[in-house]
């Protein structure tokens, strides 16, 4: 709860404070949730409370922070195939789970960090409180 929820948190606010009072609108904060905070998965309770607390967190935020022009978004991936990734899905319970995405795929380091830096960008300018799932049609099963 403190890596995936609490220093969410705290790095908003700290950004958010320091936004709000030296004037810099315009600007969003983009934070990482899961598929996870969205459904819930055998034996992860934490993680999904953390990743569920996130997505709220981000609603609350949008909903406080819209008059000072900042914009708060979340991005709730499947599995990415970082490092981590690698070592935690690799084998036979990975190939498992990408049989429950409609892809048949986990996500690349760099469609995840495409969509945070569109969310970061002008073109979404009219884009705030909201949890993007990238998960590969994952949750509409």
């Amino acid at each position: 709860m403190d890596i995936n929820l609490s220093a969410c948190f705290f790095i908003a606010q700290a950004i958010g404070k320091y936004w709000i009072e030296n004037k810099i609108g315009g600007g969003g904060i983009v934070n990482m949730a899961s598929q996870a905070g969205v459904i819930a998965l055998d034996k992860h309770v934490a993680y999904c409370a953390a990743k569920g607390g996130i997505i709220a967190m981000t609603k609350v935020l949008a909903k406080e922070w819209g008059k000072y022009g900042i914009r708060v978004n979340a991005v709730s991936p499947t599995v990415v195939l970082t490092e981590l990734g690698h070592k935690a899905w690799d084998g036979p319970v990975g190939e498992a789970f990408k049989k429950t995405i409609p892809g048949e795929r986990f996500a690349e380091p760099d469609e995840i960090a495409a969509v945070i830096a569109f969310l970061c960008s002008k073109a979404a300018g009219m884009i705030t409180g909201h949890n993007l799932l990238v998960d590969g049609g994952f949750t509409i099963q």
